[in-house]
């Protein structure tokens, strides 16, 4: 999931992996900007993800593809 959770008001979101039941809370990108809009592959080994992290310009958005590694 994508959510403002440490930074309540803002933009800037990070990726975080959570229990269906709501447990175990763990935050997954550490970096400046706003990254949403998480979404694994079919079979669950890559995640894909949009971010304005390294832009180059305002608004500017960008989609990473990451290995997922449990």
């Amino acid at each position: 999931m994508a959510s403002n959770y440490q930074n309540p008001g803002s933009s800037k979101f990070e990726l975080y992996a959570v229990n269906r039941d709501g447990s175990e809370l763990e935050r997954i990108t550490y970096t400046g900007g706003s990254n949403s809009f998480p979404m694994f592959s079919p079979d669950a080994r890559k995640l894909v993800f949009a971010s304005n992290r390294n832009a180059k310009q305002p608004r500017e958005i960008n989609i990473f593809i990451a290995d997922w590694v449990p």
